[in-house]
């Protein structure tokens, strides 16, 4: 009945078992990748024939986690998968970035990729497992793919590179690496660092690449045993050289004369007109305006290209090497913990830090087990930063990547938990974007956090680089705009520090580019981004120190472990009345530190000293103030230190004969009582009789 192919390898000390023809026979391609006990199901289907009318080709990836697959029930009240998280977000980019350059030209078939992890082993991640099934998948289909790619991970361990490390290793690693590509080069680099040197960047690209080889092998041989034939592309419905030609000629001027125009508005003025000329002049010549608006696109990358190739000046005036002008500013909203305004060019980032204590942590429930997550980075990209009017509405594919991409930028750089016992939220409000928006949101992240008392050893910066290659000439830009991304041939995000690279990202739009080309574009970046952090220097070049006057202050203070149960008290009562009455927030972990934050100095002091009253011990010979919470016919017992409670005898409640103790004391009332011993069980003797009421002056000591 079943007809199954298999291959294995080993491959980072670990088996890697690719499998068709058993599972979802149905769709074009099917694959079912097994690395340890991590397996995940990739399925690859295309339409049959095109969308008509679309001049893109519409590409869906969707990567999906079953938490059975960790013997798992999912939280929540409906205890089923909803919608996706953001690690399933994030992989479905990553795996969608080094396939979708690879799908042959014109091709329009809708196309659909899903990767469903089945097994988790709890050591071996499913991301780069899916890249490699997806590979696979689309290789065996049929569909007109220009692959297989291989992925890898790449860590740092002891200064020596590790592929694929385990889950547990990543700990202990300075990085965190995926890389993907074919036989000839790199497609797509996704990492973080702990300030590491360009070399080893590039080094370890290069030994992923040399490393996935062996799957790109496997995937060969198994396809040249179960592919599918492959679909014959449907000839070209038009003549893209006559469509060329004509438009050339006919707003061939007008596009060049856009773009000389140095503001983006003015430029996409311009162009709109262009675009719409040739489509109404076109049109009426009988040709299809789906055909006109793609060849338009190409006819502008040819004109900017060429230009940028052949004078080494771009749209802006710029050469190939300068940054764009920026201002930085910080403490601009008088009520944000930091805030920090991050202009470059027609790009710009309102970027905004707040500071919380550990009960505003985020709780994330993963495959792994659930964990919290003390520094959280969301990033906004609101239509009217483009000028345009559109949707508003959750964080979509994009903002949730540019947002870990500036996190992971920033995160090597924040102090430990133990150091800095505070909540991070940054929240980046893109209110301009013409190019690298998600490095501006680094630059203001950097400068925010400083600005709110963060103490960052050295700030972070990042800038986009792009490509323009053909042929054997070729020009790498650094601080790319909009344009030069959307028709250029690569967009090379470095993020980092004078000492190194905190962060790199890479995506090719073309089959491959070489190691000398990723050497210039590293060594360029790193000038742009010392060039970038000098500017950022002006607005603030050190944290501040100390935190913001409308941050809480988090004060740590340890007390016994035997002691956390009174300073909770039954169900929470005690904690409860010590926040209510002195307004701080307090956190109790299990090893008996205990945080009290507060923005008002006083509330927390209380609060601190309340805590204390709880868990001191009572010293003989001590004057204390207390409470009489209980009235009975031998005596009062009076509450102090908290939690703690004693008996003033009839005999210790004046210096006069007492007849009746409601005569001296009531419920309720505050006294000053003396410790003057212990009985057998441990109960505490206090004297009232010892000690002035008035001053709290210790009568025997007067006496002596």
């Amino acid at each position: 009945m079943f007809k199954v192919f298999r291959k294995e390898i080993e491959w980072g000390g670990r088996k890697l078992t690719l499998e068709t023809g058993h599972i979802a026979r149905q769709a074009d391609g099917a694959v079912l990748v097994t690395y340890g006990e991590t397996t995940v199901l990739c399925t690859a289907v295309g339409a049959k024939s095109p969308k008509p009318g679309i001049d893109f080709f519409p590409l869906t990836v969707n990567y999906q986690e079953k938490t059975f697959a960790a013997g798992k029930i999912p939280g929540g009240f409906f205890k089923r998968e909803g919608r996706p998280t953001e690690k399933e977000t994030l992989v479905s980019r990553l795996i969608d970035r080094p396939i979708r350059p690879l799908f042959a030209d014109g091709f329009r078939n809708e196309t659909q990729v899903v990767c469903t992890v089945l097994s988790h082993d709890l050591e071996n991640d499913s991301d780069i497992p899916a890249m490699v099934g997806t590979s696979a998948a689309l290789t065996l289909s049929g569909i007109p793919f220009l692959g297989p790619i291989g992925a890898a991970r790449v860590g740092l361990i002891d200064g020596q590179y590790v592929l694929n490390p385990a889950m547990d290793q990543i700990a202990k690693s300075e990085l965190d690496l995926v890389v993907a590509g074919t036989i000839d080069g790199v497609l797509m680099v996704e990492s973080e660092a702990k300030e590491l040197t360009e070399e080893v960047m590039l080094g370890a690209v290069t030994f992923g690449h040399k490393s996935f080889q062996p799957v790109i092998q496997a995937i060969i041989d198994l396809a040249e045993e179960a592919a599918k034939e492959p679909w014959e592309l449907p000839p070209a419905s038009y003549d893209a050289k006559a469509v060329q030609d004509r438009l050339r000629a006919a707003v061939g001027s007008d596009v060049e004369a856009a773009y000389t125009e140095t503001v983006k508005q003015v430029r996409y003025g311009k162009l709109d007109a262009a675009k719409a000329k040739a489509i109404e002049t076109l049109t009426a010549e009988g040709f299809e305006q789906a055909a006109v608006a793609s060849e338009f696109k190409e006819l502008e990358a040819q004109i900017l290209r060429g230009s940028v190739l052949k004078t080494g000046l771009r749209i802006d005036g710029r050469d190939t090497r300068t940054v764009r002008p920026i201002v930085s500013e910080v403490g601009i909203l008088p009520r944000a913990h930091g805030s920090a305004l991050f202009t470059r060019g027609e790009t710009q980032a309102l970027v905004v830090a707040t500071l919380g204590t550990s009960q505003d942590e985020q709780i994330i429930d993963a495959l792994e087990g659930e964990y919290r997550e003390h520094f959280m980075l969301h990033y906004n990209f609101p239509p009217y930063s483009v000028g345009e009017a559109g949707r508003m509405g959750s964080p979509g594919r994009r903002e949730i990547g540019h947002g870990k991409l500036a996190w992971r930028a920033v995160h090597p750089l924040l102090p430990k938990k133990e150091d800095f016992p505070y909540t991070l939220r940054i929240v980046s409000e893109i209110t301009e974007s013409n190019g690298s928006s998600s490095m501006a949101t680094v630059c203001g992240t950097s400068l925010a956090l400083m600005d709110a008392g963060v103490p960052l050893p050295r700030p972070v910066a990042g800038i986009a680089m792009g490509l323009i290659k053909e042929d054997d000439g070729f020009a790498v830009l650094s601080d790319i705009l909009g344009d030069e991304d959307h028709l250029g041939d690569m967009d090379f995000k470095v993020a980092g520090t004078e000492k190194g690279v905190t962060a790199l990202q890479m995506d090719i739009k073309i089959t491959s580019i070489t190691e000398e080309i990723m050497k210039i574009a590293l060594a360029q970046a790193k000038d742009g981004r010392l060039h970038i952090l000098g500017e950022m220097a002006k607005a603030l070049p050190d944290a501040r120190e100390s935190v913001n006057q409308n941050a809480p202050r988090i004060t740590v203070i340890n007390i016994p472990k035997e002691k956390i149960r009174d300073v909770i008290g039954s169900g929470g009562k005690v904690i409860r009345e010590i926040v209510e009455q002195t307004g701080a927030k307090i956190d109790i972990e299990d090893d008996g530190t205990v945080k009290v934050a507060a923005v008002d100095s006083k509330a927390a002091q209380a609060a601190i000293d309340w805590i204390r009253g709880i868990v001191a011990e009572p010293e003989l010979g001590v004057v204390y103030i207390g409470k009489v919470v209980k009235v009975v016919d031998f005596g009062a017992f009076v509450n102090f230190l908290g939690s703690r409670d004693g008996l003033v005898h009839i005999s210790e409640l004046s210096q006069q004969r007492v007849g009746k103790v409601a005569d001296v004391v009531k419920q309720g009332d505050e006294v000053k009582v003396k410790v003057i011993g212990f009985d057998d069980r441990g109960k505490v003797k206090l004297s009232m009789k010892q000690v002035d009421q008035t001053t709290g002056e210790d009568l025997t000591k007067k006496a002596d």
